[in-house]
């Protein structure tokens, strides 16, 4: 299953990229689309991404209820989506300590 997962902006890098901490895990992704609707994005924004992309930008209650959401469904069901961001740019994510 693949899912679309929210990820809260950690730093805007370029005019396409910003770095997202999503899971515990700080990774690139593409916001170019967001750009493109007019949607201002700034560190501590939430978005809604899709293997790599960010959709959306959407609130912190937003993003709160869609990240219970995915616990109550648990991790096997949005791993699919990390994979998949993890093949497209295997050398675009960084490490982070859990919490």
């Amino acid at each position: 299953m693949c899912l679309a997962i929210p990820g809260k902006i950690v730093e805007i890098e370029n005019e396409t990229e910003a770095k997202l901490e999503v899971t515990g895990v700080k990774r690139r992704v593409d916001v170019s689309l967001l750009k493109q609707q007019g949607i201002a994005i700034a560190p501590g924004d939430w978005v809604v991404i899709h293997v790599g992309f960010a959709m959306n930008k959407i609130n912190d209650h937003e993003a709160q209820s869609m990240l219970q959401e995915l616990h109550n469904l648990g991790p096997e069901n949005y791993q699919d989506e990390l994979m998949l961001w993890d093949l497209m740019s295997s050398d675009t994510h960084e490490s982070k300590e859990p919490k």
